[in-house]
């Protein structure tokens, strides 16, 4: 099999020759440590809001790692106010969308236009061997940070039109992105917006089928590729609903949040598991506790196919690069099927 044939095995439950590794990031300042780029030269983008790697350079990582996918970033800006951390990392400080009033400041690209995915076209033709996703955000995400996190919970409690016209900007752009995207040649769609605290949802189950559910049933009858969903910290609340949508898999089924053994257990026969090397491992670990790590991984959670391993979020900066490239080793060497281990 090559990368695109054993990761989308695996999505759909089935045993592919070698437990698929996917990646739904590389930091900037990590590749540049494992490819020997210069800071100047090759990776091309500075920020976390855009596509960071042309095609050829995300071909060259994947093959230095051993990933089976590439990935390609396009979604609807938010408006949230960003600082500046280390290594020119920025994040969201706050939103500036606090009334109505404000509204006018979500300033989004024509999601109907051919020049919005020409860069998209453009990656998709040299994604050789391997499986393509394309990364987006279905709408929460920008809602909270556009709002900022006090503001965005506030609002729900004494303004909740405001946070549904708000998610409904952003879930209505994604739709006609998702139905585009669906017909380009991308092997399956990933929605990156988070949901949960280690402890649980940010809001109620409730909650989440009010606001969440009708706008995800949305977005899935415009898709005709798989979809994966990736929140941090403990979803399994509403996992069940999530299955039920269509969403054929859950990255990266975090490590302190929920119990990767007992998801694979309880919704392996429906559902592809995703993650879940410990982060804690790979940024202040050795290279053994990274190759038991993930050893252990692939023997409790790859039996029976349906399991695609991963870091327990993606590759960050302070991630050790050696630890990095004992995982990638370490899948080499326990993930070929038959899984023989003790």
């Amino acid at each position: 099999m090559n990368s695109r044939e054993r990761l989308m095995a695996a999505l759909r439950r089935e045993i592919p020759d070698r437990v698929p590794y996917l990646e739904l990031g590389v930091d900037q300042s990590l590749a540049q440590q494992l490819m020997g780029w210069s800071k100047s030269g090759s990776a091309t983008g500075g920020s976390l809001r855009k596509n960071l790697y042309t095609v050829d350079e995300a071909r060259a990582i994947s093959r230095k790692l051993g990933l089976d996918n590439i990935g390609f970033l396009l979604r609807a800006p938010d408006v949230a106010i960003m600082g500046t951390g280390k290594d020119g990392r920025t994040f969201p400080v706050d939103g500036r969308i606090k009334s109505e009033a404000d509204l006018e400041l979500i300033q989004l690209p024509d999601p109907t236009k051919d020049e919005l995915y020409a860069e998209a076209e453009a990656f998709l033709k040299g994604r050789k061997e391997f499986a393509c996703c394309l990364i987006t955000r279905a709408g929460l995400t920008q809602t909270y940070l556009s709002m900022g996190m006090d503001t965005f919970f506030i609002a729900l409690l004494e303004n909740r039109p405001l946070v549904e016209k708000i998610m409904d900007l952003y879930f209505d752009w994604t739709c006609v992105m998702a139905e585009r995207v669906s017909q380009m040649g991308f092997d399956f769609f990933f929605t990156t917006d988070d949901f949960a605290f280690k402890t649980g949802l940010f809001f109620s189950p409730a909650l989440f089928q009010e606001l969440l559910v009708p706008r995800y049933r949305r977005l899935k009858s415009k898709l005709t590729i798989p979809w994966a969903l990736h929140s941090d910290g403990n979803i399994e609340a509403v996992l069940d609903i999530l299955i039920e949508i269509g969403v054929v898999a859950t990255h990266p089924n975090e490590k302190g949040a929920v119990d990767i053994r007992a998801i694979k257990r309880a919704y392996g026969n429906r559902h592809c598991v995703m993650g879940n090397v410990d982060l804690r491992i790979l940024g202040d670990g050795t290279p053994e506790q990274t190759e038991e790590e993930v050893r252990d991984l692939i023997r409790d959670l790859a039996p029976g196919g349906g399991y695609i391993i991963s870091s327990g979020n993606s590759l960050a900066s302070y991630l050790k690069p050696e630890c990095v490239l004992a995982m990638s080793r370490a899948i080499q060497k326990h993930g070929v099927y038959p899984i023989k281990l003790d």
